[in-house]
């Protein structure tokens, strides 16, 4: 509402469109007032019409005023009864139609919220379902987390016994390595030993090759002996060496299938959990092709 408008506002001012001979209208009380809402013009026009009428009766009932001027009033007064009267009905039909404006509005806005509130249960039963759907699906995430801990834990206890096995067969293959180094020391100072003996053999029986011409029959029977002994040794000992590098390559491919089964495991392990964990080189393994060439030598 305007501020500052006031009943005996409204009242100046439709007296003065009453004194020049019009008829007081809400636009023109406005227009005289140059403010006001038309709903709070409306109630205090009709407020200074029923004033209007006292007012009048009061000036008709003095004796002093001359007849032709009562006349005059109580003219004015029916004309001003008459053009209230329409303007009440014009009003009337305005507020009506703008009430039948006001309800047709309500009942489309009450027809689109309706849709509305049957679009948000609609939205809200399908929001209760994903949020079930999704609770569900945590659940099950939960469950198979809880499993994968489980793998985890159990894929490390496998890793961990692997590498124990690992390092005792690194640690195996070490001692074969040592006890074939030994063997073949041993059987080189064999050979080096036969090898001195049979020189020694030679060189007596080059010098007594004059005194014991006679005897030369029996000291080469004795020489094939001995070589033959001597090959036998080392036919012995080749077919131990050979017998020792066997289980030698036997070991390296047991520790090559260790070592990829552990490199398998760690693969499992780096897809179940992250960050993905460094591979663990395996023991030993970089020295295989060197002593492999060694031993084929």
């Amino acid at each position: 509402m305007p501020r500052g408008i006031t009943q005996d506002q409204v009242n100046a001012a439709a007296d003065a469109i009453l004194g020049a001979g019009e008829n007081p209208t809400v636009e023109k009380v406005r227009a005289q007032l140059g403010t006001g809402s038309p709903n709070t013009v409306t109630r205090m026009l009709d407020a200074w019409r029923g004033q209007l009428g006292e007012r009048l009766r009061q000036l008709s009932a003095l004796p002093e005023l001359p007849t032709p001027v009562g006349q005059a009033m109580m003219g004015l007064w029916q004309l001003a009864t008459e053009h209230a009267s329409q303007a009440t009905a014009g009003r009337f039909a305005e507020e009506h139609a703008a009430l039948e404006t006001a309800r047709s509005t309500l009942a489309t806005e009450r027809q689109d919220w309706t849709a509305r509130l049957e679009a948000a249960e609609t939205e809200r039963a399908r929001t209760q379902a994903a949020k079930d759907l999704a609770e569900h699906a945590c659940t099950t995430l939960d469950a198979q987390l809880q499993d994968s801990h489980a793998l985890r834990a159990d894929l490390a206890q496998q890793r961990d016994r692997l590498q124990a096995q690992c390092d005792q067969l690194a640690a195996e293959l070490q001692g074969l390595r040592a006890q074939l180094a030994e063997e073949q020391q041993a059987a080189a100072a064999e050979r080096a030993r036969q090898e001195t003996y049979v020189r020694n053999v030679e060189d007596r029986a080059h010098q007594e090759v004059d005194r014991l011409r006679q005897d030369v029959k029996q000291w080469q029977q004795r020489l094939e002996s001995v070589e033959r002994s001597h090959r036998g040794a080392e036919t012995a000992l080749l077919a131990e060496q050979g017998s020792l590098r066997d289980q030698l390559r036997g070991s390296e491919r047991e520790l090559a299938r260790y070592a990829g089964l552990v490199a398998g495991l760690e693969k499992a392990l780096s897809k179940q959990v992250k960050p993905k964990p460094k591979k663990l080189p395996a023991p030993g393994r970089a020295q295989h092709p060197g002593h492999s060439k060694h031993a084929s030598k």
